[in-house]
């Protein structure tokens, strides 16, 4: 019975690990989207391409770490108190910034956001959880190609 124990608690942190994901994914979809609404200048229809490419990347990738949580046998974050109290992203708050600024702060966000991924491929390393540790991967593989593209146009 231990075993069983033991694979239901690391099933129960896996997720917490993936509750930061996840929040940290829609936080970061919710800013890209308005950035998207509110770009404005001579980058404009290039960058509203782009974000708009972006947050619909981060909305599947919302569901999809969603749905490996509910997978684990753990309910996943359905509330924006709950995302706010496990996100390390800063919502974009008052008037939009210049287009530079925006991608210096989607860098920054992306950056925040591959951090907690990273964590969370490890425990998932550890506890043996190549499911977990796989999509975490896919994380880590999109958000190194979204921060390599939001620097190039920040050039």
């Amino acid at each position: 019975m231990a075993a069983k124990s033991s694979t239901k608690n690391s099933n129960v942190q896996m997720a917490k690990h993936l509750a930061n994901v996840v929040s940290d994914t829609y936080l970061l979809m919710i800013k890209t989207h308005g950035y998207h609404w509110n770009v404005t200048g001579p980058s404009f229809h290039s960058l509203h391409l782009m974000f708009e490419e972006q947050y619909k990347e981060l909305f599947a990738a919302a569901d999809e770490v969603a749905e490996r949580i509910r997978a684990l046998d753990v309910f996943a974050p359905m509330s924006a108190a709950t995302f706010h109290s496990h996100t390390a992203v800063k919502e974009a708050n008052g008037a939009p910034p210049n287009a530079k600024a925006m991608l210096q702060d989607l860098i920054k966000s992306h950056e925040q956001t591959r951090e907690r991924v990273a964590e969370g491929r490890a425990f998932a390393g550890e506890v043996e959880d190549t499911a977990s540790e796989d999509l975490l991967n896919k994380r880590l593989e999109a958000h190194d190609k979204t921060i390599w593209m939001l620097k190039s146009q920040a050039a």
